[in-house]
């Protein structure tokens, strides 16, 4: 592809311009992991899945949540996108490392290891006082930072431990349909999907995007550390996990699982313009409930 060009593009209802990603050189390596042939086949789903992309690191809400109130409605709808997260890596660390007893070893120990990393980094990192917190945690203490109803997830969260279905809460709790949604396909991917459509929706779906649209929301707060201090220390850490380590090893786990097989790259192109299509429609439906928001409240 010219890295020059601009490619006009529907994809799944949506017509966007793309501009040719020609600084996107691939950081998966062929290790030895995958066949000849993948890392090729890899760019190749980047390029198709381009056009998504570049609409979804375009949208207009990373320019809206510009005001304590609309960042306190804001996370009070995005919580369930950073609560849903965590199991699309569990279903990669239950398949990619040796979790049965008596135990053997893993059949891909630098796999299993980015596995067991990102579960490390997920659910017990570091927070801003040092001390182990998972980072939906941390997100609940940003919202109560800022006066954020934290009600509803918890609830959620709740009725989950005591074994209620996901579908059944978020019906009964009237979480917006676009939120649901979200959450409901991310759940059918993670529950539902084949190993390689969990990989592409991580990546895809996350690790790859989440960096540069969390560094588009930061701007907004020319005092972020001191306003919000959990909240941008939030962002900082998966801008510096996400793009810095995370999102490269994830890259490298796809390109080794697809491998030469074409039906495993039908899946992955798939899957990965599905979850970037739900972002989009995530993205939508908020915006659309922010506005609505001012409306009453004027």
């Amino acid at each position: 592809m010219n890295t020059n060009s601009v490619v006009s593009q529907n994809v799944d209802g949506y017509p966007y311009k793309l501009h040719a990603p020609g600084n996107w050189g691939l950081n998966a390596f062929d290790n030895g992991l995958a066949p000849n042939g993948s890392p090729k086949r890899f760019q190749q789903l980047r390029e198709t899945i381009a056009p998504l992309r570049n609409a979804l690191l375009n949208h207009p809400i990373y320019m809206e949540v510009n005001s304590l109130n609309r960042l306190r409605a804001f996370m009070q709808l995005h919580v369930f996108a950073v609560w849903d997260f965590m199991s699309l890596v569990k279903r990669l660390q239950s398949e990619l490392t040796s979790h049965r007893l008596p135990w053997t070893p893993p059949a891909r120990p630098h796999i299993a290891r980015f596995a067991n990393e990102v579960v490390l980094g997920e659910e017990s990192d570091l927070g801003p006082d040092k001390k182990p917190i998972s980072h939906f945690e941390l997100y609940l203490r940003a919202m109560e930072e800022i006066g954020a109803d934290s009600t509803e997830i918890r609830g959620f969260v709740a009725r989950l431990a005591l074994g209620a279905r996901w579908e059944d809460i978020l019906t009964e709790l009237r979480v917006p349909p676009g939120v649901a949604g979200f959450v409901n396909e991310t759940l059918r991917c993670a529950t539902r999907g084949s190993l390689v459509e969990v990989a592409a929706c991580f990546l895809f779906g996350r690790e790859d995007v989440i960096p540069e649209m969390f560094e588009r929301l930061l701007p907004l707060w020319c005092n972020a550390k001191v306003e919000v201090p959990y909240f941008a220390y939030y962002l900082e850490r998966h801008i510096e996990l996400d793009g810095g380590s995370h999102g490269p090893w994830a890259q490298e786990m796809l390109i080794a699982l697809a491998g030469q097989r074409e039906t495993n790259w039908q899946e992955a192109t798939s899957a990965a313009a599905r979850a970037i299509t739900n972002r989009i429609r995530l993205w939508d439906s908020i915006l659309a409930l922010l506005k609505n928001n001012d409306q009453l409240s004027q």
